[in-house]
């Protein structure tokens, strides 16, 4: 009786499969990204930080806020603050807490070598991305939702002792609150991607603070009439349209700066993919 033996290209049509038996589905693939996340204490340090960021600079926003308002100066000139704004000012430096988190969650893989058994257990390789991406994404924005959330109530409590607090009720505000937990998201997904592109902590994390902060300074000494044009395009000055209240003149209108930051992330997501596919662990 013979014996029928699978040939190689029938091998490398069947759907890979994970040890316990079962084929590899992105959901498992997001399934183990969310173990490993979860099991690293990296993940909650700075989370934390991104959290205490938030909370504490918004707090002492408000804070100075009412300082200045007590100031016998502020008495006789017209002073009005934008109470929403400022009790959510702490993002600016949670984003890169955020940004060096999502820059790990590649890169640490890469430094360890732990990333070859994890393309080896997913040979198609692009899933690994999209689940580190999604389990990023997901819990920065539950995190960041919750924190924007407390920070404002805890900022409007501060700004209520001299009445000018505001209330989520009011235009614009439940957006932007909302708002700076979908442009951090978005930025935590794009540190994902150039952790990708880049394979290096420092070089991601230098990446991602020369875009956040580094290219606007620089986009500012360029003649005005060029950096008029140039800076609502920029990734944080647009994503950050959403997460404010009231915008400058000049600036993306809110839904739309967001649209122009989530191209930055489509394209660093596609850069990755590439690179993903082509080059060795």
């Amino acid at each position: 009786m013979s014996t029928a033996t699978a040939t190689p290209a029938a091998r490398s049509a069947a759907p890979a499969r994970t040890a316990i038996g079962g084929p590899v589905t992105l959901a498992r693939v997001v399934h183990s990204e969310w173990i490993k996340f979860r099991t690293l204490r990296s993940s909650y340090f700075t989370l934390i930080a991104a959290v205490v960021f938030m909370v504490g600079f918004g707090l002492l926003a408000c804070y100075g806020a009412i300082d200045h308002l007590n100031h016998p100066d502020a008495r006789d000139h017209a002073f009005s603050i934008n109470a929403a704004d400022r009790s959510l000012r702490g993002y600016l430096a949670a984003q890169l807490a955020i940004g060096v988190l999502g820059v790990l969650v590649v890169s640490g893989e890469y430094s360890t070598g732990m990333i070859r058994a994890s393309l080896s257990a997913v040979p198609r390789r692009l899933p690994v991305l999209w689940a580190k991406a999604a389990v990023f994404g997901a819990v920065t924005f539950v995190v960041t939702l919750i924190t924007a959330f407390v920070a404002f109530f805890g900022g409007q409590a501060v700004l209520s002792s001299n009445h000018v607090q505001t209330t989520l009720s009011a235009a614009g505000v439940t957006r932007t609150v909302i708002g700076t937990s979908l442009y951090l998201t978005a930025i935590g997904i794009f540190a994902v991607a150039v952790g990708a592109l880049i394979r290096n902590t420092a070089g991601g994390i230098a990446t991602i603070f020369g875009m956040l902060l580094v290219l606007p300074t620089l986009v500012e000494v360029l003649p005005s009439n060029w950096s008029s044009h140039i800076s609502p395009y920029l990734p944080g000055a647009a994503g950050q349209a959403v997460a404010t209240l009231n915008p400058d003149p000049g600036t993306l209108a809110p839904w739309t700066g967001y649209g122009v930051l989530w191209i930055y992330v489509a394209a660093a997501l596609i850069g990755a993919a590439a690179v993903l596919k082509r080059r060795d662990a």
